[in-house]
């Protein structure tokens, strides 16, 4: 089967600094790099290094070949990617010493993908293929309901949190993930928690804490493996991406969410974002 990614590409710049600036504050990096990024560029990325067949639905600009020579480079298709002439999608990542990051986003050509790029992708979607989305790019609805039109399971990933966003997209979701912050906007925003909500599967995620399952029945909860972090960006859509591969060979979501769970595990001792997402002989040698 086929991942369907309606999803963001950015060139990562990431910043080493003494710690996350505060306001009005000025300070030296202390080193720079440059990656392939973007919520839906690492989702892509990791669920075809978990061995899932990825097709990128998304746009780039004039400056923004190299992207997508690298997507390429890792597996995925990027015939739905069209060139267009807003600036490539970047964003300014500061990581400090424990790990933690602050970031900057500048949307750029994520919020202008061409609806006809949508709709052609999906000519070559089939019955049961999966459709993930989220919150960098612009049609998310209409992809979601042209996706269930067409058979497709549907995922999306609700970040960066927009409570209209996801509120709408609710009634058209097969499995929705999100993080305990914005599990908390979105009760606030509709008075349903997880365990509430009209979605099959749900995920919520809470950094070192693992993250929490909630079917339609019950809940559980699946730890997470204790490293020591040096950057936790891009580890949420690793592990996003990880279990959608899993869901898309058939593993029971608990199976993929472990598997998951390690990739997360590895990529937060690793600085960067796509570049680094460990391939599934990094996870499986694993041992936490």
């Amino acid at each position: 089967m086929t991942i369907w990614n309606l999803g963001g590409i950015n060139a990562d710049n990431v910043y080493g600094v003494p710690h996350i600036p505060a306001p009005g504050e000025t300070l030296d990096a202390t080193s720079r790099q440059v990656f392939l990024g973007g919520k839906g560029a690492n989702m892509s990325v990791a669920a075809s290094r978990a061995g899932a067949h990825v097709a990128h639905i998304g746009a780039v600009g004039p400056d923004g070949r190299w992207a997508v020579d690298r997507l390429m480079e890792y597996g995925v298709d990027t015939r739905a990617i069209e060139a267009i002439e807003t600036e490539t999608a970047h964003a300014m990542i500061f990581v400090a010493p424990d790990g933690e990051n602050g970031i900057v986003v500048y949307p750029g050509a994520n919020r202008e993908i061409p609806e006809k790029s949508l709709k052609q992708a999906l000519t070559r979607a089939k019955t049961g293929d999966w459709l993930v989305t989220q919150n960098e790019v612009n049609m998310q609805l209409e992809a979601a309901k042209l996706a269930k039109k067409m058979g497709l399971k549907t995922a999306y990933a609700a970040a960066p949190f927009d409570a209209d966003i996801t509120k709408s997209l609710l009634p058209h979701l097969d499995f929705l993930i999100l993080n305990e912050v914005e599990a908390s906007q979105l009760r606030d925003a509709t008075g349903q928690g997880p365990e509430d909500l009209p979605v099959k599967d749900i995920i919520v995620t809470l950094g070192a804490q693992g993250a929490t399952w909630f079917g339609e029945d019950n809940s559980v909860h699946v730890p997470s493996y204790e490293v020591t972090p040096i950057d936790t960006t891009g580890a949420g859509d690793t592990f996003t991406g990880y279990v959608l591969a899993g869901l898309d060979r058939g593993q029971p979501i608990l199976q993929a969410m472990q598997v998951a769970s390690k990739a997360a595990a590895i990529m937060v001792t690793r600085r960067g974002t796509a570049d680094v997402i460990p391939d599934l002989a990094d996870v499986q040698a694993f041992s936490g």
